[in-house]
């Protein structure tokens, strides 16, 4: 927890620091685990609270080893890996897997906090199963999820999308009314098959938290993989950093004060909201 002091306005502001991993894959399970490491050791160094992974970062977001060989569950080494590592370096840890579904693998994100305890675990709902899509051999999850995450002497209520999800404005509203502050999305999309910046995509995660007052910051992975532009906008919809599309690691400070007042003093979100005229 940093905590800044302007001594002119005589604010306090508590910031919740996540980095974001835009690192690209490399050819093995095995490798992807130790160049994780080194990606989650250089964000505890840069001051993170939480470090963020892009999509399925245990097989690179690989569809051929999309496979139920493939999947994990809690009890593997790459899980308890990141779990030890975490309590190590004092430092949340949001790592991406296949997972174990009912019938086929899914696409999961687990939140690890400081101490090395999976507080959420999400399957990712909008799966891209279509007929040309990555993920036809995986299986949707159930629901999505919010935690309370601790960081040092504070806590930040959060919840997660992956990829896919953020495209659906449910999805957000969703986490929204279940109280979520941040959400953060692993993500793998290319220029090819899904362009990112400067397209009507980057709008829309932008507008995901305006209209639901949260903070959104998602993590992509770099060219040549895909095209980067991992990102992060606070709850009023004002930028807080577009990364170019170079293999780094990116750092989207988080102002919690500063979203706790804009949830209760503006008039977006649940306040206004009238879904027995929706239908």
């Amino acid at each position: 927890q940093l905590i800044f002091i302007n001594y002119n306005l005589n604010i306090i502001m508590t910031v919740f620091k996540i980095a974001l991993l835009q690192i690209n894959p490399t050819k093995s399970i095995e490798n992807n685990i130790t160049k994780g490491i080194d990606a989650c050791n250089t964000a505890k160094k840069q001051g993170a609270d939480l470090a963020l992974f892009p999509e399925i970062w245990q097989i690179g977001y690989n569809s051929k080893l999309m496979t139920l060989e493939n999947a994990v569950t809690h009890d593997s080494e790459y899980i308890k890996t990141f779990q030890n590592l975490a309590q190590d370096l004092k430092i949340a840890i949001a790592i991406t897997y296949l997972g174990l579904g009912t019938n086929k693998p899914t696409n999961n994100i687990a939140i690890i906090d400081n101490t090395g305890q999976i507080i959420l675990d999400y399957a990712k709902i909008h799966v891209c199963d279509f007929t040309d899509g990555t993920e036809v051999s995986l299986e949707s999850g159930a629901k999505f999820k919010v935690a309370t995450l601790k960081f040092n002497s504070s806590s930040v209520k959060i919840g997660t999308m992956i990829c896919f999800d953020r495209e659906f404005p449910e999805a957000a509203r969703t986490l929204m009314k279940q109280g979520a502050e941040i959400i953060i999305v692993p993500n793998s999309c290319s220029i090819k098959t899904c362009p990112v910046l400067g397209d009507i995509r980057l709008q829309a995660f932008r507008t995901r938290a305006f209209e639901n007052m949260v903070g959104v910051a998602m993590t992509n992975y770099p060219a040549p993989t895909n095209d980067g532009t991992s990102c992060a906008f606070n709850a009023n919809g004002k930028e807080i950093i577009i990364a170019d599309n170079k293999e780094d690691i990116f750092i989207a400070e988080f102002d919690l004060d500063f979203i706790r007042n804009w949830q209760q003093n503006e008039v977006w979100g649940q306040k206004i909201l009238q879904p027995k005229k929706y239908l």
